[in-house]
């Protein structure tokens, strides 16, 4: 190496070592939805708006043991908009699970009953309906995956369909984001 760079190589080391960064969960959900920090971005967030969105999940992880990766998309969605500045009261979040994904929602018996583990997702499940996240499963894939009421985790709520309740909520001005 030619000495007469080095000071120019520490320069440029010292500052991008300040750069990186890493993600960041919480604050509304604090063991799930990491999300980068984006400063200063060009399309800027209205902070003073409510944000109603309802998240259709329909796949689940082929794993019994993993986390279903679009039920922690809930999760970043609150902890990115709260990091950002915008007021946990104005994050209006329904989540309708179906599919494959139904069995996401099972409590830790009737999980541990089926796959021989518990539930991953139990405490994420839980960590969003606490954050005040309607969690609903969609009725036909309880009837036809044999996921009565009884063995959910408590707090979700069952409807007629996914279709159902995904025109109830965006007929109340929730926009649907299909995971």
């Amino acid at each position: 190496m030619n000495f007469h760079h080095l000071p120019l190589f520490l320069l440029v080391f010292v500052t991008f070592s300040g750069i990186s960064q890493t993600t960041k969960a919480g604050p509304i959900i604090g063991d799930y939805g990491a999300v980068w920090e984006i400063e200063n971005p060009d399309f800027k967030t209205d902070k003073s708006k409510e944000f109603k969105v309802v998240f259709d999940v329909k796949v689940g992880p082929e794993s019994d043991t993993e986390i279903n990766r679009n039920l922690n998309t809930v999760a970043r969605f609150l902890n990115m908009h709260a990091q950002s500045g915008v007021p946990a009261s104005q994050l209006k979040v329904a989540l309708i699970v179906h599919g494959t994904a139904a069995r996401n929602l099972l409590k830790d018996v009737a999980y541990k009953d089926r796959y021989k583990v518990a539930n991953p997702n139990r405490k994420l499940v839980e960590d969003l309906l606490e954050a005040g996240v309607e969690v609903i499963m969609c009725g036909q894939s309880s009837k036809t995956r044999e996921l009565p009421k009884e063995e959910l985790i408590p707090g979700v709520k069952i409807a007629l369909s996914a279709m159902t309740a995904n025109i109830q909520l965006q007929n109340q001005g929730y926009r649907p984001i299909n995971l």
